[in-house]
């Protein structure tokens, strides 16, 4: 089963790489539902082989795309975000004092909390692409304008998959013209 899944994850995030355009130093934020994955209500079964598994299909395509992951906590940590510290330092996020456990936090923050270099917890983050697994509710880490994407893989073990991409606001009505290469 947790190669079926590493699977799935490892499908999942190269084929929404390839339909967006996530550039070097960008933030993706991740919300994981380990228990969801394995046909459980969201917190109520938490799986840290589960989670280390997806942890470990997604997190080498990012950091090797230069993509900054942004794990989120459940809500016993209110949702805070699990990162690098570099990220927190470039983007000029507070860090704030949590670490995630498998059922404070939730296991794929705990996860990414063990294997990053310099793992941090913020608040919060304005990403700029996300990847809901299990329905964790990632839109408060998202930049304000929000765009799904639409994948070939729409479950994660038996976890819904929901992605989306973010864009700059357009504004000036009618008359103004807009840059196609920001979204």
């Amino acid at each position: 089963m947790l190669n079926e899944i590493e699977k799935q994850a490892r499908a999942a995030v190269t084929e929404f790489l390839d339909q967006v355009t996530v550039k070097p130093g960008r933030i993706l934020v991740i919300g994981c539902s380990s228990s969801e994955i394995c046909g459980k209500r969201i917190g109520s079964g938490s799986s840290e082989e589960t989670a280390n598994a997806v942890f470990g299909a997604i997190y080498p395509v990012l950091k090797e795309k230069g993509i900054f992951l942004a794990a989120q906590c459940c809500e016993h940590l209110n949702r805070a975000i699990i990162l690098e510290e570099a990220a927190a330092e470039q983007y000029g996020l507070p860090i704030v004092n949590a670490v995630p456990q498998p059922k404070a936090g939730g296991s794929f923050a705990t996860a990414a909390y063990r294997a990053f270099e310099h793992p941090v917890a913020v608040e919060r983050v304005q990403a700029h692409a996300g990847m809901d697994i299990g329905d964790t509710l990632i839109g408060m880490h998202l930049r304000p304008v929000a765009v799904p994407v639409r994948l070939s893989v729409k479950k994660i073990g038996e976890a819904n998959l929901v992605c989306a991409r973010t864009r700059p606001k357009y504004i000036g009505g009618e008359r103004a013209h807009y840059d196609p290469e920001l979204g």
